[in-house]
């Protein structure tokens, strides 16, 4: 059973999505279920977990009704105002969604760098762990000692890092992310998101042997018990196609045990997110 763990959908807004650049022609349109069909079944995955790329409950909405006609959408990590003086009535309303696994927040963009251990926010975050969603940290190294702090503020909710804290992979600048990212690997609960690294990377001239020390940190401080695949197609696309980045994965794991390859490309995710299983594979 093969999971992309993190992967996105949206119907492309100027506006909207403002953050996609000129630079960024190759996603500047829609991407929907169909084109995501044509990469799923081309690599051989079975699922995917859908993940927000714009802040507003209007996406988390607009995915969980892509998810309920699609049963190959596994899970949805939505946005909700986790700030909000409400957000325990947000949470309990968006419990009825099975299919909504977990909440994030655009924590890069954020000019604080301390935003995630703002008062507020953590009002929010310790909220999630009633209803059972979990967390996906999306930063930049900077913001690795903010996170450090959450998740010692809340060592029993379940995080994960997303694109494994975006490091500098353009200009080899590791030390200190290598730290962090060793010390957060500490706490149980932190899984981590091999994902978003040709992004961080050379667009234009990436070579595979670029992400090798990037990957050696993350499985000596985690492990195979705490890392999941994800494309973030399409994303992905201004830098690699998806066949391209699964190779990535897939060619650092090749000496590995079979079901060490398993758990990365699919029992974790499950785990994590606490996905349903049947005899058939993934439930609808």
């Amino acid at each position: 059973m093969k999971i992309d763990a993190h992967q996105h959908f949206w119907k492309y807004d100027p506006v909207r999505d403002a953050w996609i650049t000129d630079a960024m022609q190759a996603i500047k349109r829609d991407f929907l279920m169909n084109d995501f069909e044509l990469e799923r079944v081309a690599n051989g995955i079975e699922a995917s977990i859908a993940v927000q790329a714009d802040q507003s409950e209007k996406e988390t909405i607009f995915l969980l009704e892509l998810a309920e006609q699609n049963p190959k959408i596994a899970g949805i990590v939505g946005w909700v105002d986790l700030c909000s003086p409400t957000i325990a009535k947000r949470l309990r309303f968006f419990s009825r969604y099975g299919k909504l696994r977990g909440f994030r927040h655009v924590a890069q963009a954020e000019p604080d760098q301390r935003f995630l251990v703002r008062d507020g926010f953590l009002r929010g975050v310790r909220c999630l762990r009633e209803y059972g969603f979990t967390y996906d940290i999306l930063i930049y190294p900077k913001q690795l000692p903010a996170a450090l702090e959450l998740v010692a503020i809340l060592p029993e909710q379940q995080f994960v890092i997303d694109h494994m804290a975006k490091p500098d992979i353009r200009t080899n600048s590791s030390a200190e992310w290598a730290k962090q990212m060793r010390a957060i690997a500490q706490n149980p609960k932190v899984f981590c998101k091999i994902s978003g690294l040709v992004t961080e990377a050379d667009w234009h001239s990436w070579k595979k042997a670029d992400f090798k020390p990037y990957l050696d940190v993350v499985f000596e401080a985690f492990g195979a018990d705490r890392l999941m695949f994800g494309s973030d197609w399409p994303v992905c696309l201004v830098a690699a196609t998806y066949r391209q980045v699964k190779e990535i994965v897939e060619d650092y794991l090749r000496d590995f045990p079979v079901n060490e390859k398993n758990k990365i490309f699919g029992e974790n995710a499950v785990r994590f997110y606490g996905l349903k299983t049947g005899q058939n594979g993934l439930a609808a």
